[in-house]
């Protein structure tokens, strides 16, 4: 047998007989990291780790404590249950079972739906699949012989994925009985999963094609540790609590109906948060030079043609039609925004321009992807667009990062900053392409931010900056963007009168801090668990009299707070006093200002905290001073 030589992570090198496993080569630099191994990685390449080596590589030995090791880990948890599924259910057929973050789904064809009660038997016949600890191997098959395979055991669902491959071989996994089509890699056996939990139904179209059936898809996850396991429950137990749409019905916000499915309705109370999101919004924009602008919903479509948006995103807008010519409704609002600067002449001296709108746009999501405030048919864009020089394009991208971190803050969100590359379909030359990436990558580092570069995931008009939030649970939520474009201007013709006296193109920046409002407001319900800082919240304070004797008072002191700005409610039902307390507790209402005969006669308020309780007597001026600095410093 030849020798080879493997180049590991650190630059050493080693020398094996040709055909050694990955997991040969694992052994024999420790027996630690044998027994820790998941994977490989050969040449950049993850592989299994009986994958016999027959040439010069560089390798790195994948673990499960890595992410790439959780993610095969999870992975093979889902073939897991696809088996298990297959021995309770002989009829089944299987469609895909992917990894996700935090987690993995299986698709599946079946007459039976799914109760949550067969997923305790499903993890059932799992624990027996594991402790079989069967050897888990991969075959690589030719096509047509794998669709012939699959065709036999009525596996319809890979015969079209089989079919779709422009590969000559496909590979196959084998687990017992359990045959599937899969790239892999996989564990070594299935007795190396530890730690696993079914967590819900859900029904999903095949290939996402609302055209195509309705199947019944599973989720899960699965941990190295049973302890990180129960610590993701408990996260998940957390989140339902704190799910948006619950506390949207209970806190009165917002409701979703039937007769408008992705459109939601809000209550007077949602639009308080909302215009206070609004108005904090308009404050800052105003500070840092915008001018505010509106361009209508609906717009011819050959506005839609030519901004490129036909081509491109057509499947996602709606249409009508308008003295007999075709129009859309926008799914953006930078075509209209192009209409406004194109209206007039515009001098090197007028720029930068920084035209912001709020802008109310519209989307056709498939009807299983929607999901409360997050994923919505309608929504409002917090979009602006900057028209510049060539030269003030990083000065106009760190004003923006500026300010994106003033709005984030007041939240007390941290972020992180992720920039996207050229896409496959996009509009564009490579050169133009290179210039706009190059100088997001500028403004950022300029601005000391670490980012992570995420590649083909740029808009098909240019690169972006991308900000994703972290709320309370850690979870992250991508909201911000910036995205710098050389292509619109082109497209609309759009000129500025140089220094010269001729025509020159500006560079358009377009930019979200919200993203979408109605999306950022459902982030901040499950952030705050419905506990709005004051300065946000709906009611901010809840006067509650000991008995009717009390409401003239109650009533001259609401006056007194609404004549200063602040938000306030009488509780005045026939109620006990503690179950008084307890509604504007549950309602999280951050003042509760109990007043009986002794504060009537003393002119005072009894003040309780909704979280720190009862903090004291205080006079009416000495209160306003206090809930007015909090609302003041956004605490």
């Amino acid at each position: 047998m030849s020798e080879i030589s493997i180049t590991l992570p650190d630059g050493s090198q080693l020398g094996f007989e040709a055909g050694v496993t990955v997991s040969e080569v694992a052994f024999s630099i420790g027996t630690g990291l044998g027994r820790a191994a998941v994977a490989g990685e050969i040449d950049g390449e993850l592989v299994d780790l009986r994958t016999s080596i027959e040439d010069d590589v560089d390798l790195s030995i994948v673990t499960a404590d890595s992410e790439k090791g959780l993610d095969i880990m999870r992975h093979t948890t889902a073939h897991i249950m696809a088996q298990a599924v297959k021995r309770i259910y002989g009829d089944v057929k299987l469609a895909i079972g992917p990894t996700i973050e935090d987690g993995f789904y299986y698709d599946f064809d079946l007459k039976k739906r799914f109760s949550p009660e067969d997923l305790k038997e499903i993890e059932t016949e799992m624990k027996k699949i594991i402790k079989e600890d069967l050897p888990i191997e991969r075959e690589l098959i030719k096509k047509e012989d794998a669709a012939k395979l699959m065709k036999e055991k009525g596996e319809n669902y890979k015969v079209e994925l089989i079919n779709g491959f422009d590969d000559e071989y496909v590979s196959l996994y084998h687990q017992g009985e359990f045959t599937d089509l899969c790239r892999g890699p996989h564990l070594f056996s299935t007795g190396k999963v530890k730690a696993y939990k079914l967590l819900n139904i859900a029904g999903a179209y095949w290939r996402g094609d609302e055209n195509n059936k309705m199947l019944q898809r599973i989720y899960g996850t699965s941990f190295r540790k049973k302890s990180e396991l129960e610590e993701y429950l408990e996260r998940l137990e957390e989140a339902k609590k704190r799910d948006h749409r619950k506390l949207g019905r209970e806190l009165d916000l917002f409701s979703m109906h039937d007769e408008g499915r992705g459109f939601p309705f809000f209550h007077p109370k949602g639009m308080v948060l909302r215009n206070q999101l609004i108005n904090f919004w308009r404050d800052e924009h105003h500070k840092a030079g915008y001018q505010e602008i509106k361009t209508p919903i609906i717009l011819n479509q050959s506005l839609w043609r030519r901004s490129g948006h036909w081509d491109h995103y057509k499947d996602n807008m709606y249409y009508t039609e308008i003295d007999q010519e075709a129009h859309a409704i926008k799914p953006m609002n930078c075509p209209g925004g192009i209409l406004v600067y194109k209206d007039k002449m515009h001098s090197y001296r007028d720029l930068p321009i920084r035209m912001a709108e709020l802008g109310l746009v519209h989307r056709h999501e498939l009807s299983g992807t929607l999901h409360g405030l997050m994923r919505v048919r309608n929504f409002t864009q917090d979009d602006a667009h900057i028209y510049c020089l060539p030269s003030q394009i990083v000065d106009e991208l760190t004003g923006v990062i500026k300010l994106v971190d003033i709005i984030y803050s007041a939240f007390g969100f941290n972020y992180t900053v992720e920039l996207s590359t050229k896409p496959e379909k996009a509009m564009g030359s490579d050169e133009l392409w290179d210039r706009a990436t190059e100088a997001l990558k500028e403004a950022v580092e300029k601005n000391d931010l670490s980012y992570e570069v995420n590649e083909g995931d740029g808009a098909f008009y240019g690169p972006k900056i991308d900000f994703h939030l972290e709320d309370s649970l850690g979870r992250t939520w991508q909201c911000g963007t910036i995205q710098l474009d050389f292509q619109m201007p082109e497209r609309f013709d759009l000129t500025y009168v140089g220094r010269d006296g001729d025509d020159h193109r500006p560079v358009m920046i377009h930019r979200a801090i919200y993203g979408s409002l109605e999306r950022f407001m459902g982030i901040l319900i499950e952030h705050y668990a419905g506990a709005f800082p004051v300065w946000l919240s709906p009611v901010q304070v809840a006067i509650i009299p000991v008995s009717d004797d009390q409401l003239s008072y109650a009533k001259t002191l609401k006056k007194t707070l609404e004549e200063v700005k602040i938000r306030v409610e009488i509780d005045d039902s026939n109620e006990k006093l503690g179950y008084k307390i307890r509604q504007a507790q549950v309602q999280q209402i951050p003042y509760m200002l109990i007043v009986g005969s002794n504060e009537e006669e003393d002119k005072t308020v009894s003040v309780r905290e909704r979280r720190e309780g009862d903090i004291g007597v205080m006079g009416i001026n000495g209160f306003q001073e206090r809930i007015k600095q909090e609302i003041v410093e956004k605490k």
